[in-house]
């Protein structure tokens, strides 16, 4: 089998119908349009989802959810996760070499979820109130 010789199977594709081309045609006259209304006159249109004044159905539906753009943007660290981390001086860099976020978070939080037991410096992120003071209590500290 050549690409060329390549051919949709018999009966599958249908010639496109010619309206308006006399009364022997069988589509002439009204060319398929009907009598009268907003359809059959050129320029006849109406905006998608219109039901002819009826109050249409994404209307009728109650507003539901919301999808935040900046949620991919956005990274969420756990206090264990810092502390299962090599690093001494914690940023958004050792954050991203752990894979604790992936490579498109421009902004991490840490949370204060679990312990840490070990001495950190938190540089550049944000931090939770019950957060800062677990770091500070394990002789870590905060900075901006």
């Amino acid at each position: 089998m050549r690409l060329n010789t390549i051919a949709p199977a018999p009966g599958a594709r249908s010639s496109k119908k010619r309206v308006g081309r006399g009364i022997g045609s069988g589509t002439g006259k009204t060319a398929g349009r009907g009598h009268k209304g907003q359809h059959s006159r050129s320029g006849g249109y109406h905006k998608v989802g219109f039901e002819g004044g009826q109050m249409p159905l994404q209307r009728r539906l109650p507003k539901h959810g919301f999808r935040s753009v900046r949620k991919s943007s956005v990274g969420e660290v756990r206090l264990d996760e810092v502390n299962g981390l090599n690093a001494d001086v914690v940023d958004l860099a050792a954050l991203r070499e752990a894979g604790l976020v992936s490579g498109v978070v421009e902004y991490a939080k840490i949370i204060g979820s679990g312990e840490i037991k070990r001495a950190v410096t938190v540089r550049g992120l944000g931090v939770t109130a019950g957060a800062r003071q677990a770091i500070e209590r394990a002789g870590g500290k905060v900075e901006a």
